[in-house]
């Protein structure tokens, strides 16, 4: 009788031997799968740290950036405007080097023309109000040749804007008008007071800065200088020298909060909403300089011995 080819059936010790190797061979995979896994999710912590680490250096970068030279035609720290034959114009200077101290600007010391000085954060509305009410006197001024008109915009205001820091921004956009294209300066300078943003709230982006710097005719190449931020150090440090160190050409140890207005060295403290008040403090300090200078005696020369 024929068996067929059928194969006989395993063995107990053969089905537990079958059963052993096939759970070693389960085991060996899971330890391959595990360790794969383990180099995965060791190499995405890596790449995280690493993004982090970037993110980090970026802000870092960003936020304590290398001291750099100022502006250009600010070597005070402010920017004198003048009378001239294309209306006012701007007096060029270089820009403070890197680590380098302003050179406080040499008033006119005839008698006969009023040196207006004015510290202004773009934010702060009391010099929103004083601009409002003087702008326009100042310019006849200055377009006359009666006054000259420096001005220094300072951020003390820099965290009174929902965490976008205006102030800082504002007085950047100003350095860059004032290296780029500083003829566009005094109307830049207005209609930054005429757009103002109220504190607390996010400001002007730096587009709208930009447009309002186009509006006054400044050049195109302010735009990235506003994006990059470019003087962000010098606004820094032109902020604390204006709040820690004596004021040039006055009495004053320190900028105590804004508008600070000097006319011929003397601190104006009267009405920001009532022009003639100011024209009058003008008028009253240009004369008070015009009598000094003439109670100046003039030196005798010595007689030669003859």
């Amino acid at each position: 009788m024929s068996t067929g080819g059928s194969e006989p059936r395993p063995t107990r010790n053969q089905r537990r031997e079958a059963a052993r190797e096939k759970a070693r061979v389960l085991r060996e995979e899971q330890r391959k799968r595990d360790r794969r896994n383990k180099f995965l999710i060791q190499g995405g912590v890596v790449l995280a740290i690493v993004a982090v680490a970037a993110l980090i250096g970026a802000i870092v970068f960003n936020s304590v950036r290398p001291e750099g030279p100022g502006p250009r035609n600010m070597a005070s720290d402010g920017i004198l405007l003048v009378g001239g034959e294309a209306g006012i114009e701007p007096v060029e200077t270089p820009a403070i080097p890197a680590g380098g101290q302003p050179t406080p600007t040499v008033p006119d010391e005839s008698g006969t023309v009023a040196n207006i000085v004015v510290y202004v954060d773009y934010l702060c509305p009391f010099c929103g109000q004083f601009e409002t009410t003087n702008s326009e006197t100042m310019r006849t001024m200055v377009e006359q040749g009666a006054a000259t008109l420096e001005i220094h915009p300072i951020a003390i205001l820099t965290n009174k804007s929902a965490g976008t820091q205006y102030s800082l921004r504002a007085a950047n956009a100003a350095a860059c008008v004032a290296e780029e294209s500083p003829e566009a300066f005094f109307d830049f300078n207005a209609l930054m007071f005429a757009n103002q943003p109220e504190e607390l709230t996010a400001g002007l982006t730096n587009d709208e800065i930009a447009e309002l710097a186009a509006q006054a005719g400044a050049a195109s190449s302010v735009d990235s200088c506003i994006d990059d931020t470019r003087f962000k150090s010098w606004v820094q440090d032109a902020t604390e020298r204006a709040l820690t160190e004596p004021i040039p050409n006055s009495e004053l140890e320190s900028v105590t909060g804004t508008p600070t207005v000097l006319v011929n060295g003397k601190q104006y403290v009267g009405s920001l909403e009532d022009p003639a008040e100011f024209q009058a403090f003008v008028l009253q300090a240009t004369g008070e300089s015009y009598s000094e200078s003439e109670a100046t005696p003039t030196p005798t020369p010595t007689p030669e011995a003859g």
